[in-house]
């Protein structure tokens, strides 16, 4: 049986904590020096010791990394206002993460249902030039908005205001399953309405991204080209 020692008594017994039972006492036979007989040198470096092995580190439950990441992400206007630094504190929490995520994600049906893009690493990965910095200048960003529809349908939409008029720009992809946590998306070219204004224009394109945590309030995904994405369910 394992046991965690926790000090020595004045008899110099080692007492510690039975592994398999964390309430239960356990006094081993090993005899340990009596602390006020060693040297002033000594008892310090044995109290740091059993100090840095009697509190094991808690693990953080997957309720409040949630939490966690979305009070980084929310009102960044998706990342764009967050410095380098802050980056790095959003990728650490979406690292945490990882450890919870279910089994084949790619097969949750929690996939399903509308969400807001509330952060990207790269600005320009969702919304494509409409996002750049020049984009955002002109084109004010209201909405992103990306519906997974069962069983293989995804609509991103992504609502704006150009001078004062109101537009969006949506693109109808199909979603192709490639293995347990990678997904394909194949868009049509994009449809552009501005006013009375409304066409289609440009080609097809493609995005590839790892589901790599999923809840019924957060999902985290991971592009081919390492971007990462935070969405939050609308419903």
């Amino acid at each position: 049986m394992a046991s965690l020692t926790l000090f020595s008594s004045s008899r110099g017994s080692q007492i510690g904590v039975s592994a398999s039972s964390p309430s239960r006492l356990i006094t081993s036979s090993v005899k340990l020096p009596n602390l006020a007989r060693l040297p002033l040198r000594s008892r310090r470096s044995f109290s740091i010791i059993s100090a840095s092995i009697s509190a094991p580190e808690a693990r953080t439950s997957p309720d409040d990394l949630v939490a966690s990441i979305l009070s980084k992400v929310v009102g960044t206007d998706r990342g764009v206002l967050l410095t380098k630094e802050q980056h790095q504190e959003v990728d650490e929490v979406a690292q945490q993460l990882r450890n919870y995520c279910v089994e084949e994600p790619v097969k949750c049906p929690l996939i399903f249902g509308e969400w807001d893009v509330v952060y990207c690493s790269v600005p320009t990965s969702p919304g494509g030039g409409y996002r750049s910095a020049l984009g955002r200048l002109v084109f004010k960003t209201k909405e992103m908005v990306q519906a997974v529809e069962a069983p293989d349908v995804v609509r991103n939409r992504v609502s704006f205001s150009l001078f004062g008029l109101g537009g969006e720009v949506s693109l109808k992809g199909k979603l192709n399953v490639l293995d347990d946590k990678w997904i394909q998306v194949v868009f049509e070219p994009p449809q552009l309405k501005v006013g009375a204004l409304d066409f289609q224009y440009g080609g097809e394109s493609e995005v590839k991204l790892e589901i790599t945590y999923i809840d019924e309030k957060l999902r985290l995904g991971k592009g081919s080209r390492g971007s990462l994405f935070v969405f939050q369910r609308r419903r």
